[in-house]
């Protein structure tokens, strides 16, 4: 079955920092890119940063400079390191695998979601 299982959320202080931690089945991590997204109540689900099979990264403008984004591929694993947060960043975090196997197909698979809270 696939699976994409997430860890590391939790409640911290303004200026604080958190690191995610998704592990992912092989079948869906190798070759892909995977990324995170994250939904605040009443708000769409956004992406914050994704990272393509060959280590190339994408942010959304709101956490540039300030999160990072990164894979171990031997472990099926993909991080997002975040620092500096903000109460903004308050939202649950989804961890994301995108196949792609053709030019212009695309299917996506979600983990359960970690929470993160972030405190003024």
């Amino acid at each position: 079955q696939v699976q994409l299982v997430e860890s590391g959320g939790g409640l911290v202080q303004a200026g604080g920092s958190l690191r995610l931690s998704c592990a992912a089945s092989g079948s869906i991590f190798r070759g892909n890119t995977m990324g995170w997204y994250r939904q605040a109540p009443g708000k769409q689900r956004e992406l914050v940063a994704a990272i393509t099979s060959g280590g190339s990264t994408n942010y959304a403008d709101s956490v540039k400079g300030r999160f990072t984004i990164s894979r171990d591929n031997a472990k099926n694993t993909v991080y997002l390191q975040m620092n500096v947060l903000k109460p903004e960043d308050t939202a649950v975090y989804y961890c994301n695998a995108r196949s792609s196997p053709f030019v212009g197909y695309s299917r996506d698979y979600w983990g359960q979601g970690t929470q993160v809270t972030v405190s003024s």
